[in-house]
């Protein structure tokens, strides 16, 4: 098959990108860095491109997988950071259908990233594809990259949702940011380590996005969540008891809402999702459990 794939050199897609050239696809990649830069992360055998735009009406792409977006809890929200984050997914996926819309032969399936975000802080509530959307601007945030990837359909394409949770993986992702304190034993819970953190292992996500693309009878949302979310506390207790070290300093709120403001909600609310729509498939799990997941992303 042949893909285009957008967000192609984040942490995510290089692996997907990998994957999908060892099983033999071609692929166009979708990136504003250097071509060169493209390859080296993504395989050298893909054809960077810079612009949608710059997309022929002929190309007639098998499937689209579109996890485009620029990071969104690296930064405080300002708004003009707000500005960036919206474009940046809704933006660009409209852009994206738009481009569908003008295409001469329409893909059959449009991947399309989403978070689980998209239900906002819901406590110890049990969530599944079926669970209303949250209120705030990350919520709010999901719905709208949602809504612009289902536009699709519209063209007789086959759209799955991805309402992803925090990857584990090695080499990226959010765990890459936490180890340098945790291996000196400077680690913590955030807050009171109450809140939810649905997580999935990396292997399972790309594993999930080509069973969506090969299933023809699959649309609509998906949590790529691994089925045993943890509490904040759980997962800090997990990975310090690994790294075989103290984890004494919680993140005090406070400290948290002072320095990050409004994106502090990212860390100190969290939800309890489980992937209800995944589990009634046929697909199965690697990583159901975090501390396996978390073993093979650390090398243990």
């Amino acid at each position: 098959m042949h893909l285009l794939v957008t967000g192609g050199t984040g942490f995510i897609g290089r692996s997907l990108c990998r994957r999908l050239l060892e099983r033999g696809h071609r692929l166009t990649v979708l990136s504003r860095q250097a071509p060169d830069t493209v390859r080296r992360l993504c395989g050298e055998t893909v054809m960077p491109v810079a612009a949608i735009d710059s997309l022929s009406p002929q190309a007639g792409f098998d499937a689209v997988v579109n996890l485009a977006g620029e990071p969104i809890a690296d930064k405080r929200w300002t708004e003009a950071r707000k500005r960036l984050l919206w474009e940046s997914r809704v933006g660009l996926t409209t852009a994206l259908v738009d481009y569908i819309a003008r295409a001469e032969s329409k893909p059959p399936v449009l991947i399309s990233g989403s978070a689980v975000g998209y239900y906002g802080n819901r406590g110890d509530t049990l969530l599944d594809e079926e669970s209303a959307h949250g209120d705030g601007f990350g919520h709010r945030l999901c719905a709208a990259w949602e809504e612009a990837a289902s536009r699709a359909a519209g063209h007789g394409v086959r759209v799955c949702m991805l309402r992803t949770g925090l990857v584990v993986g090695r080499n990226g992702g959010f765990l890459q940011r936490m180890l340098p304190l945790f291996r000196l034993g400077l680690g913590g819970r955030i807050g009171e380590g109450r809140q939810w953190m649905s997580w999935i292992h990396l292997d399972d996500h790309i594993a999930i996005t080509e069973y969506l693309i090969e299933d023809a009878h699959l649309e609509g949302a998906f949590n790529a969540t691994a089925p045993n979310p943890v509490t904040n506390r759980e997962f800090t207790e997990c990975l310090a008891r690994l790294l075989n070290r103290p984890a004494p300093l919680p993140v005090p709120a406070f400290t948290l809402r002072l320095a990050l403001g409004e994106t502090a909600e990212l860390l100190l609310g969290g939800q309890r999702v489980i992937p209800k729509r995944l589990q009634q498939e046929p697909f199965r799990f690697r990583y159901e459990h975090l501390e396996n997941a978390l073993r093979d992303a650390l090398g243990r």
